[in-house]
């Protein structure tokens, strides 16, 4: 197995990058491995061997397994909350709901093995007051970005009023993402799972004349 990625004699700048790859390699592996085995059935040696690292290198990154689970949540977590982000500021001043909707769920994470990594976390959510936090940290900065990019559709695209506010339209957003990820754990079909979000999307958004994307031609 490959070394600690730690101290060494190659300089500062060497061991940082070295660590980099290390951490990012260890990250790698164990996100192969919790979605195989699940969290709780996972251990630090099965995590290593998966990367080619020694014990060694696990400690001089990750304090306990917590931590690499919760460094892994926290990246993927964030590769979403960029992947919405850009897709709602391509639509420069005015914002075009169901355009943006196209976009949105085109470039969306729909990926299985993620999915069953953040239903361990959530589980872990469910009994932990202190993870619990860290998960709606994450939600909460998820549905400012929506609320603060479905601001900018008034005038535009008028949102339904039934939604309320643009934070309220943004709880449904994410209410509907889940409800997708939902079916999409259990039957694995992504193209279903992205054009049922697009529908669900446009009808939550627009006041329902819009024709569904799903079902638009070029």
């Amino acid at each position: 197995m490959a070394g600690d990625g730690g101290t060494g004699r190659g300089g500062t700048g060497r061991v940082t990058r070295r660590r980099v790859r290390t951490r990012a390699d260890l990250l790698r592996a164990a996100f192969a491995v919790f979605a195989a085995r699940g969290f709780g059935h996972v251990s630090i040696e099965q995590v290593c061997e998966a990367a080619g690292y020694s014990r060694g290198a696990f400690y001089s990154n990750f304090a306990t397994l917590d931590e690499l689970f919760f460094a892994l949540y926290a990246e993927r977590a964030g590769l979403i909350a960029e992947q919405v982000s850009a897709a709602l500021a391509g639509g420069g001043p005015d914002l075009d709901v169901p355009a943006t909707v196209d976009r949105v769920t085109e470039v969306l994470l729909l990926d299985r093995d993620w999915l069953l990594v953040k239903t361990d976390f959530l589980v872990r959510a469910a009994r932990d007051p202190d993870v619990s936090r860290t998960l709606l940290e994450h939600r909460a900065a998820l549905r400012r970005a929506i609320a603060d990019h479905l601001d900018r559709a008034r005038g535009h695209t008028e949102l339904p009023a039934v939604l309320g506010t643009v934070e309220d339209a943004a709880h449904a957003v994410v209410a509907a993402y889940d409800g997708v990820t939902v079916q999409l754990l259990l039957d694995g079909d992504v193209e279903h799972a992205r054009a049922w979000l697009k529908q669900l999307l446009t009808a939550l958004l627009t006041d329902g004349s819009a024709e569904p994307a799903a079902h638009r031609r070029g």
